[in-house]
């Protein structure tokens, strides 16, 4: 039951921006250059951060310092640098001061991992509220040394004050003051009971050399519905790397192995992993409508670039070949030889 979303705005905006309706301009020009052209669309939805949730604990330190604990475990996501956004908003702390363990079995006694974009949408909402635990902690400590009511202090920058004086203290401070270890901890969890979902719209458009079958992408168009945005150029990044990815699999990525099972394409001078030059500047944007099942509006973005990528990129070949040779299917990965095999074998339309 999907909450949110509007699937044919984004798939409009991706079409206008795309210039759909100039291709046929275009699909001249390649003609006139001796190459085939194609344009291929995929619209995706998917389920992402499962019911269930991720626990966060959060430690004033002695030096000022902040430290997270959480069972989540980065694979290149960033998830150090959004954790850190949600605390140091709570705690208005300079990102630097904020360290971040994840998934370190001696802190931690559970933790439900990786996957399915689940690290933001929950251990994101429950980094946030273990930093309003350890505010309001910090400022009840505060509030007993500056003798006032702790509705009266403000953070900042590592500093708990009165507000409207100079009458202070820092952090560190704070943690000297501590009665008990357990005044400088706080612990936050949101417990999600529905999916939240994900979608979007890629348009890849794709010119073909019919004389070698080698493929050059000329245009790639994604708009997305994450929700609520945490971190725009992570969030760019996230998806920028999971669109090569997804084409990679459509275009270039092939394990092979002979008829006695030894693997034929064991290292990067057989296996054609995808690189820069492959690519063209992707256009990305968002259609963002916020999730009404998680506490913040976010959706989650891990997997999004592949799941559009690669029908993206192979419906554009197949158009392509379709236009001029009336062919209808090509297998994965749709490398130069096949092409090139399909286009012999087919006669023009």
């Amino acid at each position: 039951l999907y909450d949110t979303g509007e699937f044919a705005g984004h798939m409009d905006r991706a079409i206008e921006r795309a210039e759909w309706k100039a291709f046929p301009q275009r699909l001249e020009q390649s003609k006139v250059a001796g190459r085939i052209r194609g344009i291929g669309m995929a619209t995706y939805i998917e389920a992402c951060a499962f019911p269930g949730s991720e626990p966060a604990f959060v430690e004033l330190n002695g030096d000022g310092t902040v430290t997270l604990k959480i069972g989540t475990q980065t694979n290149g996501q960033g998830h150090a640098t959004a954790y850190a956004q949600f605390l140091s908003e709570k705690l208005d702390l300079p990102i630097e001061k904020i360290h971040v363990r994840q998934g370190d079995t001696d802190d931690l006694k559970a933790g439900g991992g990786t996957g399915g974009s689940r690290s933001i949408p929950l251990g994101g909402v429950s980094a946030s509220r273990a930093g309003e635990d350890l505010a309001n902690k910090i400022r009840r400590i505060a509030a007993d040394e500056l003798e006032a009511s702790a509705s009266d202090i403000e953070l900042s920058g590592g500093v708990a004050r009165i507000v409207g004086t100079d009458r202070a203290i820092d952090f560190a401070g704070v943690a000297r003051a501590a009665k008990t270890p357990d005044d400088l901890k706080g612990f936050g969890e949101f417990v999600q009971d529905e999916c939240t979902y994900p979608n979007g719209t890629h348009i890849c458009e794709v010119e073909i050399d019919p004389d070698t079958g080698a493929t050059e992408i000329l245009r790639y168009t994604i708009v997305d519905d994450f929700g609520v945005t945490v971190n725009p150029i992570l969030l760019a990044g996230q998806v920028h790397g999971g669109v090569v990815q997804g084409i990679g699999q459509a275009l270039t990525e092939n394990t092979v192995y002979s008829e006695d099972g030894q693997l034929l394409t064991a290292s990067f001078m057989d296996y054609a992993m995808p690189r820069a030059d492959n690519f063209p500047f992707f256009h990305f944007e968002t259609r963002n409508v916020p999730s009404t099942t998680n506490a913040l509006g976010i959706k989650g973005a891990g997997e999004a670039g592949t799941i559009g990528a690669t029908p993206a990129a192979l419906n554009a070949v197949t158009d392509a070949l379709w236009r001029a040779y009336g062919i209808r299917h090509i297998e994965m990965p749709a490398t130069p030889a096949r092409i090139w095999a399909a286009i012999r074998d087919a006669s023009p339309k």
